[in-house]
């Protein structure tokens, strides 16, 4: 526990100075941290680093993560530079002669655009508003913050055991309930949506979401045999396992209109 706080304390003194700051230092960060990201997936499916398909797929996650849709000096858009590297990937599955196979294809494209997608509507999150990426991480901490603290002291139902056997459902109510207090404690001192209704409502809705992404990023986990996506970040984990329920707010957050 000490060494979890101890580096949860300095990752934030560094991460939060870039998120206010904003503008390039924060793009070159959501560029890092998806990198990394997409590093520690493919290393749970063994793949090689260094090989043309992993090459191909970083290729792909930076070109999605540009703010536009199009990409300078290239004259196509990124839904025609994902297809091409699809094709690619594709055609490699004949040159390896099958040991990169059609599974592995799947495995790569569905990495890049859960990777991508979250981290490229981070970028577009905090390109809205200082106030909105905030949101997200209040949501999100709190929604952490409570399940764990309710779990642990009135937790009994096992929420998906097979999945995540700490979990409990007294703990998810518990970290929805929590995310919506602290939620409405930020409207209040620093209000930044025109609907309180609408924001309770999104927020019950994405802190439950952000807990399914808890328990998504867990289910690939224990599929591929590991504790933790990666080791940069000690006592939590890696990249993803920090970010993972992020990965599955932020989208929502456009989708259902809160910014």
């Amino acid at each position: 526990m000490k060494q979890r706080v101890i580096t949860g304390v300095l990752a934030a003194a560094l991460f939060l100075p870039i998120v206010i700051i904003g503008g390039l230092p924060f793009l070159v960060l959501a560029y890092l941290l998806a990198t990394i990201g997409l590093f520690e997936l493919i290393r749970m499916k063994k793949i090689n680093i260094f090989s043309f398909p992993s090459i191909v797929s970083f290729l792909l996650l930076w070109i999605f993560l540009y703010p536009g849709k199009h990409i300078p000096f290239i004259s196509m858009t990124k839904m025609e530079i994902g297809l091409l590297g699809l094709f690619l990937l594709l055609m490699y599955t004949v040159i390896s002669k099958n040991r990169f196979t059609f599974d592995d294809v799947g495995f790569m494209v569905i990495s890049v655009l859960y990777v991508g997608v979250g981290f490229y509507f981070f970028i577009q999150t905090r390109h809205a508003g200082l106030e909105y990426i905030f949101y997200a991480l209040f949501l999100i901490w709190a929604t952490d913050t409570g399940a764990y603290f309710v779990g642990r002291a009135f937790g009994k139902r096992k929420l998906w055991p097979e999945i995540s056997p700490n979990k409990t459902v007294e703990g998810a109510i518990g970290g929805i309930v929590c995310a919506l207090v602290v939620v409405l404690i930020y409207q209040w001192l620093s209000p930044f949506a025109e609907s309180i209704v609408l924001l309770s409502a999104g927020t019950i809705a994405l802190s439950a979401f952000g807990q399914m992404g808890d328990l998504v990023e867990s289910a690939f986990k224990r599929h591929y045999g590991v504790k933790d996506s990666g080791a940069i970040l000690p006592g939590h984990g890696g990249i993803l396992d920090r970010f993972d329920s992020l990965l599955f707010i932020l989208p929502l957050l456009h989708l259902f209109q809160l910014i």
